[in-house]
């Protein structure tokens, strides 16, 4: 009986089989649906004519739908919607806010979306909201930050995303963040200090970024700090030494990064420093022997590094160190003896 089935697909499907033609059909069972690349035609036919109440997972990843049909709402129980790669979709209709228990939700790839609702803030339980590559994105709504529950949010190629709203900061739930590409983006709100469980930052190819706020030295919870070839960033802000729990920093191709501040040695727990074609650093600070968990410091390609400081002999932990086509750097300290681990 079809009443009985938990999933159905209709990849591909330009019409609909004539059995689902005929008038609605009771899906109760029915817990998966997959119109992937299906016409818009049979996404709206199914969709509007089915009673779909308790699906759980609904995926229309490249349908070239320019809205989401009206009766979506219905599907009150849904988990995980896909939309991704629906490049003619142009907006989200104020209803999506009611569905109340969606926990993913994915709209990588829709490249003619210009905004989201501010209704987006009233899903309460959304874990994961996918944006990577919503070129056409310009900003997030004010409500964003009413998203409670949420662990993961990918920003990741939103070409035009300039900044973030100030509501950033309410996202206490927040673990990763994806900022890579987002290349008209020029700084972070002050508000992001207040993400205390944000684990992972990632900034790669910020090349409009010129700057880290303050604020940031309060992420007592992050490990991971991708900040490789922000090419305008010209200086880190000294709390970045209170990271306490910060495991990787990587600055390769900040080619406008001239020095580290001081507080760099008060990075107790960084195991990974990536410094790979910075090319106008030309020292590093005293402070970085504090570093006693370092295990890899990177300079390659570091043109203007000149010297390394005696200090370094102190990073007792370090197995690797890249010094490659440091052209101006003309001696080792005698110090580097004694990195045991090396």
């Amino acid at each position: 009986m079809v009443e009985n089935l938990e999933g159905i697909s209709f990849k591909d499907c330009e019409v609909l089989p004539s059995f689902f033609q005929n008038g609605s059909k009771d899906f109760d069972n029915l817990r998966l649906l997959d119109l992937t690349r299906a016409s818009p035609n049979t996404v709206e036919n199914f969709i509007q004519g089915q009673n779909l109440s308790n699906i759980r997972w609904l995926c229309l990843q490249e349908c070239m739908i320019k809205e989401l049909p009206n009766n979506l709402v219905n599907c009150c129980q849904l988990q995980v919607l896909n939309l991704s790669w629906c490049l003619s979709l142009q907006e989200l209709p104020t209803s999506i806010g009611q569905l109340i228990k969606l926990q993913e939700f994915n709209l990588s790839k829709c490249s003619s979306l210009q905004k989201l609702p501010t209704s987006i803030g009233e899903l309460s339980a959304l874990e994961n909201l996918d944006l990577c590559d919503c070129s056409s994105l310009q900003e997030l709504p004010t409500s964003i930050g009413k998203l409670s529950a949420l662990q993961n949010l990918h920003l990741s190629w939103c070409s035009k995303l300039q900044e973030l709203p100030t509501s950033i900061g309410k996202l206490s739930a927040l673990q990763n963040l994806y900022l890579n590409y987002c290349s008209k983006l020029q700084e972070l709100p002050t508000s992001i200090g207040q993400l205390i469980a944000l684990q992972n930052l990632d900034l790669c190819n910020c090349s409009s970024l010129q700057e880290l706020p303050i604020s940031i030295g309060k992420l007592s919870a992050l490990q991971n700090l991708d900040l490789c070839n922000c090419s305008n960033l010209q200086k880190l802000p000294t709390s970045i030494g209170k990271l306490s729990a910060l495991q990787k920093l990587d600055l390769c191709i900040c080619l406008s990064l001239q020095e580290l501040p001081t507080s760099i040695g008060n990075l107790s727990a960084l195991q990974n420093l990536i410094m790979y074609r910075c090319s106008k650093l030309q020292e590093l600070p005293t402070s970085i022997g504090q570093l006693s968990a370092l295990q890899i410091l990177n300079l390659w390609d570091c043109s203007s590094l000149q010297e390394l400081p005696t200090s370094i002999g102190q990073l007792s932990a370090l197995q690797n160190l890249h010094l490659k086509n440091c052209s101006s750097l003309q001696e080792l300290p005698t110090s580097i003896g004694k990195l045991s681990a090396l």
